[in-house]
């Protein structure tokens, strides 16, 4: 379940980007509570506190319990805005909830164990759903839901009606949905060269074409012929 912890917090009245820049030079964090049934009311938070707190946390969800002028409130951290260089947190916003009143959160889904489609047949384990959306009392809140997926072969799935939910949570998510699969292993072909082959034909036997002076030479003995037999008569 959650864990829950305390952090204290101080009311802030000053705003706009130059208070904000003073706030962050002094170690605070600028932050907002709503929900429940008070109007939003902006806070400030130790950035060295806040920043333990978050770096302890087993998951995303975490309940706290600000203690503000002397007042204890209990929320959820529902947003962390970081700086994009560095990873600063800029602006924390808290939901109010009370211990009787269901929640909602996104929940990480986390598989355990090496499904035996990938361990002894070589598959690929395939995680359809990151988290799963639930319903449940504060007290209930769960870091994170895991799934045990050994048993698994390949073309196996455990769907969303599957998974076993811990005691007191709900999920909105359609039951047939696929949480995880294990996939056949991709056997990349080598690609074949083909041979290349001459084209086939009948073959063809040209006549060998007599050289010129053959030409000539065998012209002039015609002529000739004509002559001998002129002679002989």
């Amino acid at each position: 379940m959650a864990k829950q912890v305390k952090l204290t917090a101080e009311r802030r009245t000053a705003i706009g980007r130059s208070a904000v820049r003073k706030l962050k030079a002094a170690g605070s964090v600028p932050a907002v509570i709503y929900g429940a049934k008070d109007k939003p009311e902006t806070l400030q938070v130790s950035k060295r506190e806040i920043n333990a707190v978050l770096s302890h946390a087993a998951g995303e969800n975490i309940l706290v319990e600000l203690e503000i002028a002397g007042k204890s409130r209990l929320a959820l951290v529902q947003e962390v805005q970081h700086a994009p260089l560095g990873g600063a947190i800029l602006h924390i916003d808290f939901h109010a909830v009370s211990m009787d009143e269901v929640i909602e959160a996104d929940v990480p889904l986390e598989p355990t164990g090496i499904a035996n489609g990938v361990k002894n047949m070589g598959g690929l384990l395939e995680q359809n759903l990151r988290s799963l959306a639930i319903e449940c009392l504060p007290r209930d809140l769960p870091d994170l839901i895991t799934v045990d997926v050994s048993a698994l072969n390949i073309g196996d799935a455990i769907h969303v009606r599957e998974i076993q939910l811990p005691s007191g949570v709900t999920t909105r998510v359609q039951p047939d949905l696929t949480a995880f699969s294990v996939l056949a292993p991709t056997v990349e072909e080598e690609p074949v060269a083909a041979a290349v082959e001459a084209p086939t034909g009948p073959e063809v036997i040209r006549e060998k074409k007599e050289e010129p002076e053959a030409a000539a030479a065998s012209g002039a003995k015609e002529k000739a012929a004509p002559k001998d037999k002129e002679q002989k008569k």
